[in-house]
């Protein structure tokens, strides 16, 4: 998970009601899921101090998922802090009604450890470092001593499916050994373990979600093609695997909401759709559907692009991640089963004058 908060610079997107501000996605009303209890709303800010409202959820992490996961708590009254990495960043989630510290792994700043207290859920959305292991853990002592005796009740760490590495195509679920192939991977592993000992330590509900590929509105093959952007060397390995899992932004909010409301101890789940295409057919179909919208106004792909789409040997990490679990212990049910009506949800939000400009 990148935790850098997300920007992109030229498409607006109507149906699910994003739009521009200071250069960075807002998001101001996405999909309410029926199943969150109501409320008890109160008019008091979300400050580093005894809160009155009754859910309060911090991110460590604002990025892509992050930004998207705090804005629907917040429609359901939640109070939402969490961290960026930079003053930008900063201000403008904070003219967003987030309260929101910047943190630097090396010297956290006291102020977001001494909030975490006063909270009672905590999403961790910052990948490991390779070289010191998960940021926030290597204050772990630091931590436990402003967290012992809070309001903290719940945790999810956000991992990745890689970290099962290489299964040779077969299925691999929960209770799969993990194999990862990178070091990332390999820190990944470390952290999960981390996170769900740190949880158990404090008594709390502590989860780990791996993740699939992340794709939404502003971060798809449908924008990858519109920006004429060739993938990059570490999506060109993926895109030689013939299997690929990959989950929609909203559904990984989805299933995080569900989690909160069916709390358990050190559990694991596979967050990913029910399609494991591979990555040069999800950029075919996506060509397609750009095509299909705006003819002759897509630039044909340069050589270079072409071929980082295309599938041209055997990927290493070939599995395929069941997502069971999910269905039968959170009763997840996809918004977006496939890539197919992810993607097309994508494109019909998008405005032909934000991406073209007028004619």
């Amino acid at each position: 998970m990148n935790a850098l908060c997300w920007n992109h610079p030229t498409i607006s997107l109507k149906g699910s009601k994003l739009f521009e501000n200071y250069g960075f996605i807002r998001l101001e009303a996405m999909p309410h899921f029926h199943h969150v209890a109501a409320l008890k709303i109160s008019n008091s800010e979300s400050k580093p101090s005894p809160l009155k409202v009754e859910n309060r959820m911090f991110i460590l992490g604002m990025g892509f998922v992050g930004q998207f996961f705090a804005q629907e708590l917040k429609k359901l009254g939640w109070a939402v802090s969490g961290t960026c990495r930079n003053l930008g960043q900063k201000m403008e989630l904070e003219e967003r009604g987030f309260d929101v510290h910047v943190f630097d792994a090396n010297d956290p700043e006291p102020g977001a450890l001494k909030a975490m207290k006063y909270h009672t859920h905590l999403l961790i959305s910052i990948p490991p470092d390779v070289d010191v292991g998960d940021p926030l853990l290597q204050h772990e002592k630091i931590l436990r001593a402003n967290l012992q005796g809070g309001d903290l009740q719940w945790l999810c760490y956000l991992s990745s499916t890689s970290v099962y590495g290489d299964h040779g195509g077969d299925w691999v679920d929960e209770d799969d050994p993990t194999n990862p192939l990178s070091q990332t991977g390999k820190s990944r592993i470390k952290a999960e373990e981390q996170w769900l000992n740190f949880g158990n330590d404090l008594g709390l509900s502590a989860h780990v979600f791996r993740l699939g590929g992340i794709y939404g509105p502003g971060r798809s093959a449908i924008d990858t093609l519109i920006k004429q952007k060739s993938l990059s060397e570490r999506q060109q390995r993926r895109g030689r695997r013939q299997y690929t899992s990959r989950v929609h932004v909203q559904d990984i909010c989805q299933a995080l909401k569900a989690c909160i409301q069916k709390p358990s101890s050190r559990r694991v789940y596979n967050i990913v759709d029910d399609d494991l295409s591979p990555r040069e057919e999800v950029f075919s179909y996506a060509r397609d559907l750009v095509m299909k919208k705006w003819p002759g106004k897509i630039e044909p792909l340069s050589e270079k692009m072409e071929a980082s789409f295309i599938n041209n040997g055997s990927g290493r990490g070939e599995k395929r991640v069941c997502n069971v679990r999910m269905k039968r212990e959170l009763g997840v049910r996809l918004v977006f089963s496939s890539y197919k009506s992810g993607l097309q949800n994508i494109i019909d939000q998008m405005e032909d004058l934000q991406i073209f400009g007028p004619c």
